[in-house]
Parts: C-alpha cells; structure tokens; sequence
C-alpha cells in the first residue's frame, strides 16, 4: 500500500492512498484469485481510506453490530445459505477453463431481477408470465418466520450505513423509498450471504451505483485468511463478527485464501444493497400492485422451482 497522507481523527485512522498497479496491468488480474503475495497491508482497526482525489475506498469499524441480532440472523438463515449455485460468475472463477462447472455456497433473498430458469419453464408451459421480471426469492416465501429473524441485523446495517456514509446512503434510501419491494424498513431490496466462499478478483455489477457496498461476517469455528481486499492498492480488510465495512464495490476486489483451523469453520458473508432493475422496475408501483404481482408469481411457481 503506497500512503500518500495518514493521520488520526477522533480514534479513526484515516488514510489517502494511490494505486500501486496500474489500469491496464488490473485488467489482466481480473477474475484470478489472489495471493497473500498480492496484498501488502491488512487493516483489523478502525479505519477510513481515500484515494488520492478524495474518493472514499472503504471505511471500517470493529464490533459495531448487535450480538443477539448476529446470532438470529445467523441461526435462522445458515441453512439456507449453505445451499450450492452456480451464479456467481466471474467472481467465483467460472469465466475460466477450470472453474466452468463450479457452484459455490451463494445465495440470495428479499427481491431479485431475473426468473430462474426452472420458473421460466413453468410460465411457458402455462402460457402466461408475469408484466415484470421482478420477483419474491424463495426464502422469503418458504421460510416467512425465519425470514422476519433476519430483519433486526439488516436494519442495524442499515443504521450504520445511514450514520457512516451519509451522503451515500440518502441517495439510496430516496430510491428504495420508491419501491415497495424491499427488505422493511431499509435501503435494500436484496441481501446476499455466501458461506466459505473465496472470490477472484472483481467488480460488482447490478446494484445501485450511486450507494456504497457494505460487507458484515458471521464466524463459527477457528478459521484464517478470506481478508476482503482491493489489490489495486494491495490493502485488505478483515472483517469478523460484529465489524462493518463499507466499500466502493465498483473497484477491483477479492479475497485471501481462506484456511479453516477447524474443519466445520463457517464464514458467512452478507451483503446488503438495492438492487438497480428491481427498483428501477417496480418505482412508483402501488402496494396493490406489490400485492397482485407477488401473488402471481406464488400462483405460478412450485415448490421444485425456485431457488
């Protein structure tokens, strides 16, 4: 990490940075994994990092979450999330040879823009498909109560996200508000959780360009390594349970290799955001129309077909 500028604030060390690796030389590392020989610096305090023209990288705080709402959320969603897919594209390493066929422990809940395949499928068998392409995820559906559980820890990020990045997060509580399919209460539509998953090096698409990504972690078990890190400016974070990130997920990153210690070790990540085409489908629609369509598609599907 090359520190153009580091000083103190209020207990908060905040840093300005420059890149260490050029455009055109990140383009090649994109979708590789990484090596802790890429990262120079690992950052486990409270810190906030710019680059050199005033652009906030990350801001990191340590054990700011809520225990008993980390504990619920994880009790009644890990399940669920250990469930394997194959969607995560180029951040699991699928646009590569070797990683064509690979599924990793990566799951979604509140809303998503797309029909799985097993529902298009149905929908063309029954001749009829729903006027958007916007729909409930089956978590939500399947598992109402559980669902409601995970709610205390996504309205404590939320919480974080408004006080942290302010401006951020009025640019896409404004959007979220215009929609009602969204988690209650918050600034997100989707949340996503991935278990013991190590991504390559990438950037993330689909959600709300003007906000800000924000990363909390679960553990269970001894593990090490799995640092969130941007290897453009070889600077990784790690973020364990009760911290909170906040990032510029529209720049290059990935993770550390993760090592378990203890063989049933569990790292879960969330990720909360506001996914771009769901609200940009659905603003403005009336809750009778949020009620109509969700049941809809509930009338449409079958237990056998959605993810």
């Amino acid at each position: 990490m090359t520190i153009v500028k580091k000083e103190k604030k209020e207990k908060i060390t905040v840093f300005t940075v420059k890149k260490d690796i050029d455009d055109e030389k990140m383009e090649k590392k994109m979708n590789t994994f990484l090596k802790p020989s890429d990262i120079d610096t690992i950052i486990d305090f409270d810190a906030d990092v710019y680059d050199e023209d005033g652009k906030l990288l990350l801001r990191f705080r340590k054990k700011v979450l809520d225990d008993e709402h980390i504990d619920a959320f994880y009790e009644n969603v890990i399940k669920f999330a250990k469930n394997k897919s194959g969607l995560r594209g180029s951040a699991s390493g699928s646009k590569k040879k070797n990683y064509s066929d690979k599924k990793v422990m990566s799951n979604i809940f509140g809303y998503f823009d797309r029909w799985s395949p097993g529902q298009k499928a149905v929908f063309k068998k029954r001749g009829k498909t729903p006027s958007i392409a916007v729909r409930e995820c089956r978590f939500n559906m399947d598992y109402p109560e559980e669902y409601k559980k995970t709610i205390p820890l996504i309205k404590d990020i939320d919480e974080l996200y408004s006080k942290l990045t302010p401006e951020q997060y009025k640019l896409q509580r404004k959007a979220a508000n215009q929609t009602h399919f969204k988690i209650p209460g918050t600034s997100f539509t989707t949340v996503t959780t991935n278990v013991n998953y190590t991504t390559t090096t990438h950037q993330d698409s689909g959600d709300f360009l003007q906000g800000c990504g924000n990363l909390a972690v679960i553990e269970r078990g001894k593990y090490k390594g799995a640092e969130t890190c941007f290897p453009q400016y070889k600077i990784g974070v790690d973020v364990r349970s009760g911290d909170i990130l906040f990032m510029d997920v529209h720049q290059p990153h990935a993770n550390l290799p993760l090592i378990l210690e203890d063989k049933d070790a569990v790292r879960l990540s969330i990720v909360c955001y506001l996914r771009t085409n769901v609200w940009l489908r659905t603003k403005n629609k009336t809750r009778k129309f949020y009620e109509n369509h969700n049941r809809t598609v509930k009338n449409l599907r079958t237990a056998k077909v959605l993810r």
